[in-house]
C-alpha cells in the first residue's frame, strides 16, 4: 500500500503492499505532531524573559498564549476540512511552511503586536498541520498491530509533548534565551518538511469529487469556537461573572447551537453530524475533552508550586517534569499499543482515568514544605501512566471506521475536544485555586494580625505561600473528579468490542465509512 489509501476507497485492499517507508513517514509525522503540542506549553516559562525584553504589560502578556489558543482551537474544523478537501499531504506540507514561518517571525519580534501576530499565525497554521497529521496515520496504518504501534507513538506524543514543551523551553531560556523557544520550531520544521515530500503520499480528490466549502458553517462553528476559548481565556483574569466572559461564553454557544442546527441542512456540512453522533465517537470525543482538564491544570499549578513555593529554575521546574513524560512513553508505547487489539478500549480508558485521578488527588496533599519526592513524583508517575493508557485507544476510537473524506475533519474533532477541554478545564481549576487561595490567604493574615505577628515580612511570605499551596489542593481535588467523570463516560458511552473480536458490520450511521478491521459497537 502507498503511504495513504491509494484510492478513494475508505478500505485499503488486502492484498496492497505496505509501503517500506511508511514507518519513516510516522516519524516525520510524529516530528510535525510534537512541534505543535510544543508550541502550547514551551513558551510558557519564556514568558517573563519575553515579557520583561518587550515591555508588556501585566494585562496584555497572556496574549503570548490566548493569541495561539485561539487561532488554533477557532480554525481546527476549518482545517480539518481543508485537508479533507485539498488533500492532506498538501495541507500537511503548507501548515510546516507556515508554521516555521510564523515561529522566525515571532522569534524575531521587537515589539509585543509583532509576537501576538505572530503567535496567532503560528496557532492558525497549527490548526492545518495538525488535523493533517492524524488523518495521514488514520488513513495510512490499517493493519492491526502497525495501527497499535503508530497510534502508540502518537498518543505518548499527544500526552508527553506539553511536559516536554516545558523541559526545552527550561533549557532554551537557561542556556541561550526565550527567542530560541520560537527558532527551535524551524529546524525541526524543515526536517519534517523535506521528510513529508519524499516520504508521505496521499491520495488528492479529483475536483469532481470535492464538495463546497460550507462557509455559512465556517463562520458559525470557527466563531463560536473562537468565543468559547477566548471567554474560558478571560475568565482567568476577569472572573467567570464579568460581563465580557459571560457574553462571550454565551455568544459562543448559541453560535455553536446554530451551527449544529445548519449542519442538519447544510448540502456539504463542515462536520458531518453522523461523525458526533456515532456513539463510540461521541464517547471518546467526551472523554478526551474532560480528561485533559486535570492534566493541564496540573502542569498550570506544578510549575507554580515548583518555582514560586519551592524556587526552582525554569531548567529544574522542566526537568521535574520528565517522571511524567516517562511514564506516557512506557504506557503508550509498552502497555496500550500491545493491549488494544485484545481488549475493549473502554478497559484501558477506566483503569486510565481512575489511576490519573489517583494521582492528581496525591496533589491535594501538598505541603509549603519540599515535597518532590513524597508527593509530586508519585502523582506525575500516575497521572502519567494513567493518560498513556487513555489517550492512545480515545484516539483510535474517534478516528476508526470513519470514511478516508471525512477523515481530516474527525482528526480536527479529536484536536478540537483536546483544546476546547483545555481552555475550559484550565479557566475553571484556576479560578478555583485563585478564589480558595486568597480566601485562606486573607484569614491566615487576619489571625496573624490579631496575634500581633501580621507584619513579620517572613510570617506573611510564609501565610501566601500557604495559600497558593491550599487553592492548588483544592482546585487539583476537582480536577481528579473529573477525571473520574471522564472514566464514567467511557465506560458508559464507548462499547466497542476489541478490534479481534469486533463482527463484521458496519456500525449504524457509517454504513458507507465502515472498516471491517476496526472495531464495531456491541
Amino acid at each position: 500500500m502507498s503511504f495513504a489509501s491509494p484510492s478513494p476507497s475508505p478500505v485499503p485492499k488486502a492484498d496492497a503492499v505496505p509501503d517500506p517507508r511508511r514507518w519513516w513517514g510516522l516519524v516525520v509525522i510524529a516530528l510535525a505532531q510534537l512541534m505543535v503540542v510544543l508550541d502550547a506549553t514551551i513558551v510558557n516559562i519564556a514568558l517573563p524573559s519575553a515579557q520583561q525584553e518587550l515591555h508588556m504589560s501585566d494585562s496584555n502578556r497572556q496574549w503570548v498564549i490566548t493569541a495561539y489558543t485561539l487561532a488554533f482551537g477557532g480554525l481546527l474544523l476549518l482545517g480539518g476540512r481543508i485537508a479533507d478537501l485539498v488533500g492532506r499531504k498538501r495541507t500537511f506540507v503548507i501548515g510546516l511552511i507556515g508554521f516555521a514561518g510564523a515561529s522566525a517571525l515571532g522569534g524575531a519580534a521587537h515589539t509585543s503586536g509583532l509576537l501576538f501576530s505572530a503567535r496567532a499565525l503560528q496557532g492558525a497554521f497549527g490548526a492545518v498541520l495538525a488535523p493533517s497529521a492524524l488523518s495521514l496515520l488514520t488513513t495510512t496504518f490499517t493493519d492491526l498491530k502497525e495501527r497499535s504501534k503508530a497510534f502508540g507513538i502518537y498518543g505518548a506524543i499527544a500526552g508527553g509533548g506539553a511536559a516536554i514543551g516545558l523541559i526545552v523551553g527550561g533549557l532554551l531560556t537557561e542556556y541561550l534565551n526565550w527567542r530560541w523557544c520560537l527558532y527551535v520550531n524551524v529546524p525541526i520544521a524543515l526536517v519534517a518538511l523535506t521528510g513529508a515530500v519524499w516520504l508521505l503520499h496521499d491520495h488528492r480528490p479529483a475536483r469532481a469529487e470535492r464538495p463546497r466549502l460550507d462557509l455559512p458553517g465556517v463562520a458559525l462553528g470557527c466563531g463560536g469556537l473562537v468565543a468559547v476559548v477566548y471567554g474560558c481565556s478571560e475568565a482567568q483574569p476577569r472572573g467567570w461573572n464579568d460581563a465580557l466572559v459571560l457574553g462571550l461564553l454565551c455568544g459562543g454557544v448559541a453560535l455553536l447551537a446554530v451551527f449544529a442546527w445548519w449542519q442538519t441542512r447544510a448540502p456539504s456540512p463542515l462536520l458531518p453530524l453522523h461523525i458526533v453522533r456515532n456513539r463510540n465517537r461521541g464517547g471518546a470525543f467526551l472523554t478526551m475533552a474532560l480528561a485533559v482538564v486535570g492534566m493541564f491544570g496540573m502542569f498550570l499549578f506544578m510549575t507554580y508550586y515548583l518555582q514560586v513555593v519551592l524556587g526552582y529554575s525554569p531548567l529544574k521546574t522542566g526537568l521535574a517534569f520528565l517522571p511524567m513524560t516517562a511514564a506516557i512513553v512506557f504506557a503508550s508505547t509498552q502497555v496500550s499499543a500491545r493491549l488494544m487489539n485484545h481488549l475493549p478500549p473502554r478497559l484501558l480508558m477506566v483503569p486510565g482515568t481512575i489511576l490519573a485521578a489517583c494521582g492528581l488527588f496525591t496533589l491535594r496533599f501538598l505541603t509549603v514544605e519540599p515535597a518532590y519526592p513524597s508527593h509530586v513524583l508519585p502523582a506525575e508517575i500516575l497521572l502519567g501512566f494513567g493518560m498513556g493508557l487513555i489517550f492512545m485507544p480515545v484516539m483510535d476510537v474517534a478516528t476508526s471506521g470513519v470514511a478516508v473524506g471525512d477523515s481530516g475533519v474527525t482528526s480536527a474533532t479529536v484536536n478540537t475536544a483536546q483544546q476546547v477541554g483545555g481552555s475550559i478545564g484550565t479557566a475553571l481549576l484556576n479560578t478555583i485555586a485563585t478564589s480558595t487561595g486568597a480566601t485562606f490567604i486573607a484569614a491566615r493574615l487576619r489571625a496573624a494580625a490579631a496575634t500581633g505577628t501580621g507584619p513579620d515580612p517572613a510570617v506573611r511570605d510564609h501565610v501566601v505561600k500557604e495559600g497558593i499551596v491550599h487553592g492548588f489542593g483544592i482546585a487539583i481535588t476537582w480536577g481528579a473528579g473529573i477525571m473520574l467523570l471522564a472514566g464514567l463516560v467511557a465506560w458508559t458511552l464507548i462499547t466497542a468490542r476489541a478490534p479481534k473480536h469486533a463482527a463484521a458490520a458496519p456500525e449504524s450511521g457509517d454504513h458507507a465509512s465502515y472498516d471491517p478491521h476496526r472495531m464495531r459497537a456491541v
